[in-house]
């Protein structure tokens, strides 16, 4: 896959080979609905043309309200290799900047999807608006198309069980930790993902040493303890609670995702571990003292156990 990182510059340089179907729009989480766009895509483009994706980053939401932003379904690695692995040819991944926002919707067309990726097809949702201050809608699109020689079209929103499949949808069952439905809407189960990094220790100190993993994707959708499953660079599956969050009972202040496996001793430092998600068990708590945390510790370890001698490993 060709990927395309960088700032709009008007210039006739073409990135598409070719003539391309273009797909618009964040694909955080690149769930079911985003899958409809890029399916839509191939089947128009079949072999003579290239599938083209165009993307955004930082998401526009977060960028103008960033204490606002919406929690993320995927990191950019995440999502750059679903892309990939969907069968997408062509991702350009727009830094979303001011001046990028400031584009009027026909300069949006003109200098992205005709000049740069020679534009056959537009596939884009039924919602979707483009250009400064969203001016821009499916019926301009639609004119602008005429003008330019390339065709619109329009995929219907994905449902599931009457309702729409959504990357909001999918943060509010995470946040909820109904880990079956946001696996039903993305397609998969959630995963998280990264490198362990070094902790202060302390998890080892209480007799719960812990991988630790910083939060690549932020704000995250969902915190807590949780019951999981692991695994240390695509090796077996794990059993393991999770604590993720700030650690507020141990003065904790940036997110970390700490993985405790069940009867499990290795050197994991600079190891890449894989995370899904099974139950949550609990929010965050604060606690008196440390060994009132320590006894609840040991009460989330039973409780994770038990949730997951109940469930299969992952496939």
């Amino acid at each position: 896959m060709q990927l395309i990182r960088n700032r709009l510059e008007q210039t006739d340089e073409a990135y598409a080979p070719r003539r391309s179907v273009v797909a618009i729009g964040n694909f955080d989480g690149v769930h079911l609905g985003h899958m409809a766009l890029i399916d839509c895509c191939k089947e128009l483009a079949a072999d003579r043309e290239a599938v083209a994706v165009v993307t955004f980053e930082p998401l526009p939401m977060a960028f103008f309200q960033p204490e606002n932003a919406p929690a993320r379904l995927s990191t950019v690695y995440q999502k750059l290799g679903l892309l990939q692995a969907a069968g997408v040819d062509i991702t350009w991944m727009m830094r979303f900047t001011r001046e990028f926002a400031a584009l009027s919707a026909r300069d949006f067309v003109e200098w992205i999807l005709v000049r740069r990726l020679q534009a056959s097809h537009v596939v884009v949702g039924e919602d979707f608006r483009f250009g400064r201050g969203r001016e821009g809608d499916v019926a301009l699109l639609r004119r602008l198309g005429e003008e330019f020689d390339f065709r619109v079209e329009i995929v219907a929103a994905v449902m599931n069980d009457g309702e729409r499949i959504s990357s909001s949808g999918i943060r509010k069952s995470l946040a909820a930790g109904d880990f079956v439905k946001a696996a039903q809407w993305l397609g998969r189960p959630f995963r998280m993902e990264g490198h362990v990094i070094r902790g202060a220790g302390l998890g080892k100190t209480l007799g719960f040493p812990t991988a630790n993993l910083a939060i690549r994707a932020e704000p995250s959708p969902l915190n807590g303890v949780l019951a999981a499953f692991s695994r240390v660079e695509d090796g077996p599956w794990l059993p393991a609670v999770i604590n993720l969050g700030r650690r507020p009972a141990v003065g904790g202040k940036e997110p970390l995702l700490e993985v405790h496996f069940f009867d499990f001793e290795q050197d994991l430092y600079g190891k890449r571990l894989e995370v899904q998600f099974v139950a949550k068990l609990r929010d965050e708590l604060n606690f008196d003292s440390i060994g009132e945390l320590v006894e609840q510790m040991k009460k989330d370890e039973t409780a994770a156990r038990a949730c997951l001698a109940k469930t299969g490993l992952p496939g």
